[in-house]
């Protein structure tokens, strides 16, 4: 086993974690620890986040215009997370404005329509990007894509093929900060530089990134700066519904907001409105003041950690399942496989096991087990098909079709290397076909069910009698 998977041995920060040491149900009747390995959709809260959200909820209050005192300890609980939050990415306050709503994709469709884009400007994306970093972008403007090696890897020549291609019409390049299906990590201030030095202005979807990597978005005199950054609470182990766009204050300072209402004004008249200052003009209704809140602490409770720190112990678990995962029969892991390129990366590590659907191989980790995974194509169809070397017609994600996909772990802070290693023994049982239940396919919600066995939900958690 490598040095960096020995180092991670005493680096144990599952005691900060909420729900680490529950009890899950398992299909022999027993009961386990759950292990979590879909850090990358979601993450558990922090027990420090957990404790913040309870002791501010008895001051719980409206925002901005209150005149009581809960309402003035809301109001100022909420300011004081925009501020700790645009502190996580090194924001200048009299350059960057902290713009609070619902997650990263609800960000991205923002900034989407705030840039105002003219006929035949044009986004540059690419090809490893989540839906929510390639969608929105086609509402509003011609896109082009740069490519990815067979490793899933960007391709920066082609990024400045691109750029060239595009001469003065590229209005911006839009970039994941890092893959939720590879973990592959672009070099972003490269690419910014690439970008303003053809006249282009860079946003970075960092949902993938902030959890796992420190982030200075840069002066806007650096070349290297980063234009605008997204994220979101949920995979920022603060999952109370809340997301953040980060980006130049001048582009905030003008312009008329997509949604509008409440919060969003300074006048009103029949025939007139005079919009409010960034960021009020772009956060309208009633604002998430508990999940900026959350936020806050998360982030806080990160920088108490170290990112360096949390940098560190996931490299250590990547290369250790880099390593092990191997073992397996007839397994094939995606993305760059190099355990020694662990630190360069993050720790999520896609594969299958020939002859296995992929939706089967996470309910078998699921029911017998205790093990979370993610399997399918990750909200990123034209990532998975260029990785499966798949045409236009052979990746579709209905629950009766061809069942093309891969499985996903994903390492986060509570992860160990005993979580490693009953990962891989699991496996080893079910490329052998050993699994102990007979499961059978939902056809309405695509996924594999042990037959005769459904564990009573409400028996752990039940809204109704809460």
């Amino acid at each position: 086993m490598s040095s960096h998977a020995t180092s991670a041995a005493s680096f144990d920060l599952s005691a900060q974690v909420t729900g680490h040491d529950n009890q899950v149900p398992l299909l022999d009747g027993s009961c386990t620890r759950p292990i979590n390995f879909d850090h990358a959709a979601s993450t558990p809260a922090l027990r420090s986040v957990h404790e913040t959200v309870n002791k501010f909820l008895s001051w719980y209050s409206s925002v901005h215009r209150g005149t009581g005192f809960s309402s003035q300890i809301s109001t100022a609980a909420f300011e004081n997370a925009r501020t700790i939050v645009g502190g996580f990415v090194s924001a200048r306050p009299d350059q960057h404005v902290v713009i609070f709503g619902a997650n990263t994709t609800w960000a991205i469709n923002k900034l989407a329509r705030r840039l105002a884009f003219r006929p035949g400007e044009v986004v540059i994306t690419s090809e490893l990007e989540h839906h929510a970093d390639d969608l929105p972008w086609r509402q509003v403007a011609r896109v082009a894509y740069i490519r990815v090696d067979e490793r899933g890897q960007l391709d920066e020549d082609h990024l400045a093929y691109l750029l060239k291609q595009h001469e003065r019409r590229v209005k911006l390049v839009a970039i994941s900060g890092g893959s939720n299906v590879t973990g592959t990590l672009p070099n972003i201030h490269r690419i910014a530089e690439q970008a303003h030095a053809a006249g282009a202005r860079i946003a970075v979807d960092c949902a993938q990134l902030a959890p796992h990597r420190a982030i200075d978005i840069g002066d806007l005199d650096d070349p290297a700066h980063l234009d605008y950054v997204s994220l979101s609470a949920h995979k920022l182990y603060a999952p109370f519904g809340t997301g953040v766009l980060i980006g130049r204050r001048d582009t905030f300072a003008n312009g008329t907001p997509e949604t509008v209402g409440g919060g969003t004004i300074k006048v009103v008249t029949p025939s007139d409105i005079i919009w409010a200052d960034a960021p009020a003009r772009d956060e309208a209704g009633t604002p998430n003041v508990v999940g900026a809140v959350a936020l806050a602490a998360a982030v806080q409770a990160l920088e108490r950690i170290g990112m360096d720190n949390v940098a560190a112990h996931e490299a250590a678990l990547t290369a250790a399942l880099l390593e092990r995962l191997p073992e397996v029969p007839g397994i094939k892991i995606f993305g760059d496989t190099d355990p020694a390129n662990a630190a360069s990366r993050l720790g999520v590590v896609p594969f299958q096991i020939e002859g296995v659907d992929h939706r089967l191989i996470g309910a078998v980790l699921s029911s017998e087990y205790g093990i979370a995974v993610r399997s399918g194509a990750f909200c990123a169809q034209p990532y998975l098909r260029r990785l499966l070397n798949l045409s236009d017609d052979e990746l579709s994600c209905e629950p009766t079709s061809k069942p093309v996909g891969l499985v996903r772990a994903s390492v986060g802070l509570a992860n160990t290397l005993e979580d490693v290693d009953a990962l891989v023994a699991a496996l080893h049982t079910i490329a052998r076909g050993e699994h102990r239940g007979t499961y059978e396919l939902d056809t309405h919600e695509g996924v594999f069910r042990a037959q005769g066995w459904q564990p009573r939900l409400e028996d752990y958690f039940d809204l109704f009698a809460a």
